[in-house]
């Protein structure tokens, strides 16, 4: 009898706490609903205005329910209820149109700024691989089978004659050039994911793929220098291997970031010490997804029907200028940094 009474009387109480308060829920509910789905100009100034009154009395609602240990669907609810209204009163509200600008302008530029180091020791490791692959190459032509795969070579080989060779650098949109563009841009694609995903293993890996892309280089370059289309060669590179390459550049650093964080964490652990480099990684590695979108464009169209030196060399030239420009010194012009 006594159980039976208990049982009424928490029924009781809890129909008496929803007929008094369930009005300002709905109404809460209802509000946030409108605005979720439109904009704030959908309400007028007093419905505005009881926003945060109808959500610090949820608050109060669900600090009841819980101190009496209501109903959990009740509870569940105007937890949800509540997470909904602070989101849109507190939260960060910024339009897709803010965020993108946000990325372009601000965050991106600072990921690259931050990685500088990390970029330019990149740059030295392909410069160094460049190197050692074109001596390795002009000392026994057998090292550029072993450094080269068949189906990025495209037929090329040291035994190649100066006008197949040539061939390649002026053929036009031949659907051989085409295809092999479309290698080329997918090849090194895979090369900044890779520089940049295994860097977590104290940054060996990103060096090595690094050293070795740029070995490659240097292989196919000895190939066109012995020649004499070593100028040649890097006019139809440029076109779009100033992007290309500089993004790789990126990605090795950015995966380096992550493996030296991990290998010299410092004050902060280990895991502490590779989220903070994540960031700025992340943030470095999708603007790299937009530089290769870039070089795909380049790539695919400009150097496969601009067949003039100059104009190739200038466009290069042009898009390095471009993102020196934009990554180290769009800052200073904007802000007046010094």
């Amino acid at each position: 009898m006594t159980l039976a009474a208990g049982t009424d009387a928490v029924r009781q109480s809890l129909a008496s706490f929803r007929q008094e308060r369930e009005a300002d829920w709905k109404a809460f509910e209802a509000l946030l609903a409108r605005v979720e789905k439109r904009a704030p100009r959908a309400l007028s100034e007093d419905e505005l205005l009881s926003l945060p009154l109808l959500y610090r009395s949820a608050l109060s609602s669900l600090s009841v329910a819980r101190a009496t240990s209501l109903d959990s669907a009740l509870i569940a609810y105007l937890e949800a209820l509540c997470l909904r209204g602070y989101f849109y009163l507190y939260g960060a509200r910024r339009s897709l149109r803010t965020r993108i600008g946000d990325f372009f302008l601000h965050d991106w530029p600072a990921a690259i700024r931050d990685l500088w180091r990390e970029v330019w020791t990149s740059v030295a490791l392909t410069t160094i691989g460049a190197i050692a692959g074109y001596w390795l190459v002009a000392s026994d032509k057998r090292w550029y089978d072993a450094i080269i795969a068949p189906s990025l070579a495209g037929g090329r080989n040291p035994d190649s004659s100066a006008e197949t060779l040539r061939g390649v650098l002026y053929g036009g949109g031949d659907h051989f050039l085409s295809g092999f563009a479309a290698y080329l841009f997918t090849h090194n694609t895979q090369v900044s994911i890779l520089a940049f995903a295994l860097g977590f293993a104290f940054a060996v890996p990103s060096v090595l793929i690094i050293l070795m892309n740029g070995c490659m280089l240097g292989a196919i370059f000895q190939i066109y220098a012995a020649k004499g289309l070593g100028f040649e060669l890097g006019g139809w590179l440029s076109i779009h291997g100033t992007t290309e390459l500089f993004a790789i550049a990126i990605a090795g650093a950015a995966g380096m970031r992550i493996g030296t964080s991990i290998a010299f964490p410092g004050e902060l652990t280990r895991m502490a010490a590779a989220a903070r480099a994540g960031r700025v990684a992340a943030t470095a590695m999708i603007g790299v997804t937009v530089m290769l979108l870039f070089a795909g464009l380049l790539e695919g169209i400009g150097r496969q029907t601009i067949n003039s030196d100059l104009a190739r060399y200038s466009i290069g030239g042009g898009m390095l200028a471009f993102w020196l420009c934009y990554f180290y010194l769009f800052r200073t012009v904007r802000h007046g940094d010094r």
